[in-house]
């Protein structure tokens, strides 16, 4: 379980550079898999040494060793992010595969939190690899059983998206408003590719949870909290599903 952990975590280490910057790039209509990764102060590639997760950044003091420009900060916090996350895995999980199927849910649901977060978007080409191999994970881990892992999947992800996009649509035409974004259902019903009908109630209790939290906190700051105020709900979401796939359904 220690080795399972170290190696994932180490990976999960060079998985949040290349999240990073697909979380820059995708948002801004720019290419994520082609193209070397540049300076964005003074545009010059980067050296392979300068690529190296945390170790760069540190050695660097945070800016372009060409330019002087400051590296934004979400860079490092993203490598160091989906390395705990690989880390969590590796340690929460007892055999190997189960350990890396939750490092891959883990990312991708640090991705989508990330890209909503900054842009209030839940893109197809981030939903969709997420319901993928959210199916691909209910195979793995059912061999034998093929049946029972196309009906886990494919209701959770049937369910999910219409369920939260039902609720949507009576918020709207209750409120005369939009109330969730267009990925929001999307990305509910991608997760129940994971999660499972049964895991739905969970996510999203976990999900409001994480919401109500976000919002007293900005009272105990003493900040406003309006009606209209917009709040990215794919960031809760992404916690609810890692809480629900982690330790289950609640009351199970």
């Amino acid at each position: 379980m220690l080795i399972h952990a170290a190696l994932l975590g180490g990976l999960g280490l060079f998985v949040g550079s290349f999240l990073g910057l697909v979380s820059w790039r995708l948002p801004r209509g720019e290419g994520v898999v082609f193209g070397r990764s540049r300076c964005g102060g003074c545009g010059k590639a980067l050296s392979p040494l300068r690529l190296l997760p945390l170790l760069s950044w540190a050695l660097s003091r945070g800016r372009c060793a060409g330019c002087g420009a400051v590296i934004p900060r979400r860079y490092p916090l993203m490598e160091a992010g989906a390395g705990l996350i690989g880390l969590w895995a590796g340690l929460g999980q007892p055999a190997i595969l189960p350990a890396v199927l939750t490092a891959v849910l883990g990312w991708q649901l640090l991705l989508l939190a990330v890209v909503d977060a900054e842009n209030f978007w839940l893109p197809d080409q981030l939903t969709l690899p997420l319901f993928l191999t959210g199916t691909a994970a209910a195979f793995c881990l059912r061999p034998g059983e093929p049946l029972a892992a196309l009906a886990h999947a494919g209701l959770g992800a049937v369910i999910g998206f219409g369920g939260l996009w039902l609720i949507g649509r009576f918020y709207q035409m209750v409120r005369k408003r939009e109330g969730l974004g267009g990925g929001d259902p999307f990305m509910l019903g991608a997760g129940g590719a994971w999660v499972g009908v049964l895991g739905l109630p969970s996510t999203l209790l976990w999900a409001a949870l994480a919401g109500l939290s976000v919002v007293l906190a900005r009272l105990l700051l003493r900040r406003s909290v309006k009606g209209d105020d917009r709040l990215p709900f794919g960031v809760f979401l992404a916690v609810g599903l890692w809480m629900t796939w982690l330790y289950g359904p609640l009351g199970r």
